[in-house]
């Protein structure tokens, strides 16, 4: 191992366990809701991590990740590449592949990706491609252009991981774009920030004006109650009253890169509070995603 190996493996952050216990939930869970967001991970030699990755995570096998959607009611469940896979969707794909009826995918891909390999990408689930600028292993803002063009006849969007701080720079760009957009984790941005950092208002903007897509996801990343998060419900209901046709939710299971596993039923508990109006909680659970990722309808 060479020194620079050596210096990202020491510097690796700590990462939670796939094991966990779920509150059980406090409201009606409807049929054909959706988790949008959660990762596999093997453990295996078969799907080496990226040299660039930030953290290594343990494993977090398709076994446990279908009982968490079990444990949570869950009728669907999209996966998200991690970052520490960088452009190898092998894992992801192949647990894609055992449940198509279940599950879909977003993608980490290069831009030199070929037409005929990105139409087999959606014949196993795949709808839509990630840009990430917080963990290495991703792929950035410098070919969201290029990755955009090629995935717009496929009916595809762009997904962001990105500290919304950074969106009034951004948008710009994003709003050119000619593929819907989704945001990760609230747009990642700490509750410290307040509900009036330009950020979110440009989040707002994006949400309301632009077609962009929120993930109610990740509340333990923003949070500084690390026990309620309730610190975290102005950003959350505000997002939902601007555009509740725009959200979504998703655990974010199996936590990557903490050093605490969160209670993944408690982070579904908490959009009771986000949305105590059922046919809105119902349609951030279902309808939403439904016409996202191209689930069934009930």
């Amino acid at each position: 191992m060479n020194e620079k190996m050596s210096e990202l493996f020491q510097s690796d952050l700590p990462c939670a366990s796939a094991q966990e216990e779920f509150d059980r939930c406090t409201f009606d869970v409807p049929f054909g809701a959706v988790d949008t967001h959660a990762h596999v991970i093997s453990g295996s030699e078969l799907h080496p991590f990226a040299v660039d990755r930030s953290y290594t995570p343990p494993p977090a096998p398709e076994d446990k990740y279908l009982e968490m959607l079990d444990a949570l009611q869950m009728t669907y469940g999209v996966l998200v590449q991690v970052s520490v896979y960088g452009t190898d969707n092998s894992c992801m794909l192949e647990v894609l592949k055992r449940h198509p009826n279940k599950l879909r995918g977003i993608a980490v891909v290069s831009p030199d990706i070929t037409d005929k390999e990105l139409e087999a990408l959606h014949q196993i689930g795949i709808r839509g491609l990630r840009i990430n600028v917080l963990f290495g292993g991703g792929v950035g803002f410098s070919v969201m252009e290029r990755l955009a063009d090629r995935i717009k006849d496929l009916g595809w969007h762009m997904q962001f991981l990105l500290d919304a701080r950074n969106l009034p720079e951004l948008m710009p760009r994003m709003i050119k774009l000619p593929v819907r957009g989704v945001i990760d984790h609230m747009g990642h941005l700490p509750v410290a920030t307040g509900i009036d950092d330009k950020g979110f208002l440009a989040l707002r903007r994006l949400v309301t004006d632009h077609d962009y897509w929120v993930k109610l996801s990740g509340a333990y990343r923003i949070s500084e109650k690390t026990e309620s998060y309730d610190d975290v419900m102005p950003f959350a209901q505000t997002l939902i009253n601007d555009a509740p046709e725009h959200m979504l939710w998703g655990s974010d299971w199996p936590h990557v890169a903490q050093n605490q596993t969160p209670n993944t039923g408690k982070l579904l508990n908490l959009l009771a509070d986000w949305a105590p109006n059922s046919e809105i909680r119902d349609r951030i659970l279902v309808s939403n995603p439904a016409l996202l990722y191209g689930f069934p309808r009930n």
